[in-house]
């Protein structure tokens, strides 16, 4: 079956010729048709198999006919990270080449100036990561109810990651009638449960039993001591075969220690993880696409969906936690029925997690013997006392690491010692003044004289006292009689009145 078999346009069809494909993978060739018939569709596939072209191709078909709005873009694009998200623009930019469709990309790290001119002028496709879209629709720059055509990709990843509650409130402002895509490397039944709240009545298409590594990867286990695995790594990426390579770590502090350790040695490396900018991430993917870098060490943000053509060896610098990031991290390599190489450092501690590993591809890593293990055991030695010859860190238990004390601050003056419970502090005596002097002289006492209790009726309620009583008119409460006028009396009183004449 070739592509002009399942009815694309042929605008799209001359973008995939040019872009070197001729034959559809599995899950395009199952997918792409329900989607142009507008189903929604449960797809399930593991990684490498061309997920993205499934749902991109025809998506362009279904936005050819209509016209956009400012702030509603079309059609919405989830991805759990920004490599994904970036790396889905540039299939669009590379597929929709002959078709007049506007796009914007919503991430993180990026201007919201430049984002929010896109969306003014109103987009067709519009792909973004869900913290930064509900940034925008808080702003009241985006707007949701035009959607007709939702996307959501990786959903086992956004799971992981924590988004699906984002996701949630994201559709809650989606109109109900819309085609809904999701598509996801893994399906677990809490996966199912929340594809069953965002379709409805999907067709489902599963391409090859979930969790299972390609078959195009030749995998191997290599036993190691903890301060084994830098030199274990440099030795085996001198092998003649590795001509690329991702190196994955499970902590953002391992990728920097690795990348050092790796660039002193001369290894042309770069290093790709959450906490650097967005630029910086972007233009070491670049680098790394490009192969100006040939050795990429980064955390599990690169498991998913990053496409990077020709990469020959994948190495998990540790063995992941959860069994699923095994399977998308060997899937960087082996990519379109291309061969491909995976090794793992392990050591002890890790027989869990290979056991969950075990379970999820259903069969056990092979184990390998590395050449020159006596050169790599001795320089883990080495590593090892180098480790112990550092000064120990100021949580150290035993305390003999403390601070340095700083010459430019001013030497406290000692302290005397505590005092104890049994004892109260001594305070310092003060010449007495006058009425202290007072006070301390010695006061005459009268004969206590010692008054028997009359017995009482217990039942007998206490008489009441009762106060004289005030007047308002007097404050001072004084019986004492009010006085006339005495000699200073008013000469008005002394005028005599005259007497009324009779009728």
């Amino acid at each position: 079956m070739t592509f002009a078999d399942l009815g694309l346009s042929p605008e799209v069809l001359k973008a995939v010729d040019d872009s070197g494909y001729t034959t559809p993978t599995p899950i395009q060739e199952k997918a792409i048709p329900y989607v142009l018939m507008g189903r929604d569709v449960l797809g399930t596939a593991q990684t490498g198999t061309g997920k993205t072209a499934s749902f991109t191709l025809p998506m362009i078909d279904i936005l050819a006919s209509g016209h956009t709005k400012a702030r509603m873009p079309r059609s919405l694009i989830l991805e759990p990270t920004r490599e994904l998200a970036a790396q889905v623009s540039e299939n669009f930019e590379q597929y929709g080449k002959y078709s007049k469709l506007s796009m914007a990309l919503l991430i993180g790290g990026v201007s919201f100036s430049d984002q929010e001119a896109k969306l003014d002028r109103g987009v067709d496709v519009l792909i973004a990561t869900p913290g930064r879209l509900l940034d925008h629709f808080e702003r009241g720059k985006v707007l949701l109810n035009g959607v007709k055509t939702l996307v959501i990709d990786e959903a086992d990843r956004m799971m992981d990651m924590g988004f699906i509650p984002d996701v949630e409130r994201i559709v809650s402002l989606m109109p109900p009638l819309r085609q809904t895509l999701f598509f996801s490397a893994t399906m677990s039944k809490d996966m199912r449960k929340l594809a069953d709240k965002f379709l409805m009545n999907p067709k489902e298409v599963k391409v090859e039993a979930p969790s299972m590594a390609a078959s195009t990867v030749v995998q191997g286990l290599i036993h190691v001591m903890k301060r084994e695995k830098r030199p274990a790594i440099r030795q085996m990426l001198k092998g003649e075969g590795v001509k690329n390579s991702f190196i994955f770590c499970n902590r953002k502090k391992d990728v920097d220690i690795l990348l050092g350790s790796l660039t002193k040695h001369g290894f042309n490396a770069g290093g790709l993880h959450g906490d650097m900018s967005q630029s910086h991430r972007m233009e070491t993917l670049a680098k790394f696409k490009s192969g100006e870098i040939s050795h990429l060490v980064c955390s599990d943000v690169a498991a998913r969906g990053i496409d990077v053509s020709n990469v020959s060896h994948v190495f998990n610098f540790d063995v992941p936690t959860h069994a699923e990031d095994y399977v998308h991290r060997i899937g960087r390599t082996g990519r379109a029925g291309q061969e491909g190489n995976a090794f793992t450092l392990t050591n002890k501690g890790d027989e869990k997690y290979l056991a969950a590993i075990y379970k999820t591809i259903g069969k056990e890593i092979p184990k390998i013997e590395l050449e020159g293990m006596e050169d790599i055991a001795a320089e883990g030695v080495d590593i090892d006392s180098r480790a112990k010859r550092q000064p120990k860190s100021r949580n150290a238990r035993d305390g003999s690491s403390r601070r340095a004390p700083n010459p430019t601050r001013e030497a406290r003056p000692a302290r005397g010692p505590r005092p104890t419970r049994d004892t109260k502090p001594v305070r310092e005596t003060k010449p007495e003044t006058q009425v202290e002097a007072v006070a301390a002289a010695p006061v005459a006492v009268e004969p206590v004289v010692e008054v028997k209790p009359q017995a009482t009726d217990r039942n007998a309620k206490p008489k009441k006292t009762q106060r004289p009583r005030r007047s308002r008119y007097n404050r001072d409460d004084d019986d004492n009689p009010v006085l006339g006028l005495g000699e200073n009396v008013p000469a008005f009183f002394k005028i005599e009145m005259r007497k009324s004449v009779e009728k």
